[in-house]
């Protein structure tokens, strides 16, 4: 873009008037001027003419009286309908809307505010150039009058080459909303130089959270282009704070998803302590009250110099992608083999993750009622209650409100009982993260060794007169069931039904092997059901046929 916009020109100014002054400044230009009321336009032969003229002129020099502002000039396809004005009084927000300022035109607020002075501040004002909108003339190989036809294809010439962005998890940062401004840049440029350099894609969510007091930016490239982007970005916030005497120490703010952050800390903060003594830094982490169920990341705040907190942000983001391809590794693995599980409602992972869909645990798969809720009774270690439990029941409560499940320790049997029931009632997906959650738990507070499987027993009730169809002829279901889930699976005999006439099922394996098992016989007990309702249907002509007796 090498053609320039100066505003703040006198009435009197000429075209041999401006003219003069880009020949007393030894700035080429490659046209004639084109001179308004109150403005002006130019062509430059190229960019470092252009930029030449930006830094020598604009609010430096004076014509018949009025100190020039020159900057590029951007096409009023791809005006937005704000304008951004800088050097602001630091005590003041750096941005204010044109329409919050004046009534006047676009035009009439560039010319009326460039050069304001507010104690003793001279205001900069540009237009926020709109990244989407079409650019002037016909599309290239498009006649007049048409666009050209479909989006350009990559390696089109004109295009540029794009960055090959890896599918892996972004980085997402939360930095303050003042310095927004400055990350941006005048008409976009820097935060373009930024991706260009570091060929990542870059979404700076400013419309998000109005009025508050920090912005999320999401940065999607590989690790270390996100690493280089990062460190960029913090560059940029030090240098807008030594200009505009910011004195508050800028701390780097990384938001991750809370389902990774247990894994990032380790057992007893180890993970965590150790990327504090390597870097040199001060790492801190939200709380688990600030999590809602609209916000499931935690803001991991890591404090010292930029060397120290690039560094920093570089660990802390490879554990967080360890524990996101150890989770999808397994998510994959698994995702065919347990049916009647709707995946997409487990809320697992980021919204927006390769490969998996928004969080929806609130709601059903399409076409369906609501999930009929399930009860499982999960066996623990008894000295593992307390880590369950957590400081004034802080953690089964975070459980509960996360899988959308009932979580209840039932009592102890005994003075010397070895194990302790978990009660978990909701629907399959909510069993599913209640259930990984646990198992997880036990797992980072070591009750199971470093290389030993965390193996635990779940007990389902089903009717009396199911308990055949899942043991099955000779107890061929139940065999077949043990061989594809890898669990043990067991009807004891002899079973005397409850008050409902349900007896128990339990099933004993890893975490995978226990869900595959329990939806299994949720599946045969549906098959049950369906029959059920079949032979209760009223026949044509007929009486209805008395159930079967099993």
């Amino acid at each position: 873009m090498n053609k320039l916009y100066i505003g703040n020109v006198s009435a009197e100014a000429s075209e041999e008037d401006l003219e003069s002054v880009f020949e007393q400044w030894k700035i080429p230009h490659s046209g004639p001027f084109l001179v308004k009321s109150g403005y002006a336009f130019v062509d430059c032969p190229d960019e470092k003419a252009a930029m030449r003229a930006i830094d020598v002129l604009s609010g430096k020099v004076e014509l018949h009286g009025k100190l020039l502002e020159v900057e590029h000039s951007v096409p009023k396809r791809q005006r937005s309908c704000k304008l951004q004005i800088r050097n602001i009084p630091p005590h003041m927000q750096w941005e204010v809307s044109a329409n919050g300022l004046l009534t006047a035109s676009r035009a009439r607020a560039m010319e009326k505010l460039n050069g304001y002075m507010m104690d003793n501040y001279p205001l900069k004002v540009s237009y926020i150039p709109d990244e989407t909108a079409a650019p002037e003339g016909p599309g290239v190989g498009g006649r007049r009058g048409f666009n050209a036809r479909g989006p350009p294809r990559s390696g089109s010439p004109g295009l540029g080459a794009r960055p090959k962005v890896q599918s892996d998890i972004p980085l997402r940062v939360l930095v303050p909303t003042q310095f927004v401004g400055a990350i941006i840049g005048k008409e976009g440029a820097t935060i373009r130089n930024i991706t260009k350099q570091t060929h990542s894609k870059i979404d700076i969510h400013r419309k998000e959270n109005a009025g508050a007091a920090e912005k999320p930016i999401t940065i999607h490239s590989t690790p270390e282009g996100c690493s280089k982007a990062c460190t960029t970005i913090m560059e940029i916030m030090q240098k807008e704070a030594l200009d505009t005497k910011f004195t508050e120490e800028i701390p780097l703010k990384i938001l991750a998803h809370n389902n990774f952050v247990g894994r990032l800390i380790g057992k007893e903060g180890r993970n965590l302590k150790k990327i504090e003594q390597d870097t040199g830094t001060k790492i801190t982490i939200s709380p688990l009250q600030d999590l809602t169920l609209y916000n499931p990341e935690r803001t991991i705040t890591v404090k010292g110099c930029i060397e120290a907190c690039s560094r920093a942000e570089e660990e802390v983001m490879k554990k967080v992608r360890e524990a996101y391809e150890s989770d999808m590794a397994a998510m994959n693995l698994q995702s065919n083999l347990i049916p009647g599980l709707n995946l997409n409602a487990l809320g697992l992972f980021p919204s927006g993750t390769p490969g998996m869909g928004p969080s929806m645990s609130n709601f059903p798969p399409s076409g369906q009622g609501q999930p009929e809720s399930e009860t499982v009774h999960l066996f623990i270690p008894a000295l593992a209650v307390g880590a369950i439990i957590g400081k004034q029941g802080q953690h089964i409560k975070q459980l509960s409100h996360f899988a959308g499940a009932s979580i209840k320790i039932a009592p102890a049997e005994g003075m010397d009982a070895k194990q302790r029931m978990v009660i978990i009632v909701g629907p399959p997906e909510a069993q599913f993260k209640a259930q990984c959650r646990i198992f997880g738990k036990l797992k980072e507070e070591n009750f199971f060794g470093p290389k030993e499987e965390v193996k635990l027993e779940a007990h389902i009730k089903v009717p009396s007169f199911a308990a055949g169809r899942v043991i099955g002829k000779g107890g061929k279901t139940v065999n077949e069931l043990q061989n594809l889930t890898c669990a043990e699976v067991v009807v004891p005999r002899d079973q005397t039904p409850d008050e409902n006439d349900q007896v128990i099922v339990k099933i004993s394996g890893h975490f995978f092997a226990c869900q595959l098992a329990q939806r299994k016989i949720q599946e045969i007990l549906a098959q049950v059901r369906r029959q059920q309702q079949q032979q209760l249907k009223p026949q044509p002509g007929g009486q209805p046929p008395m159930p079967r007796r099993k």
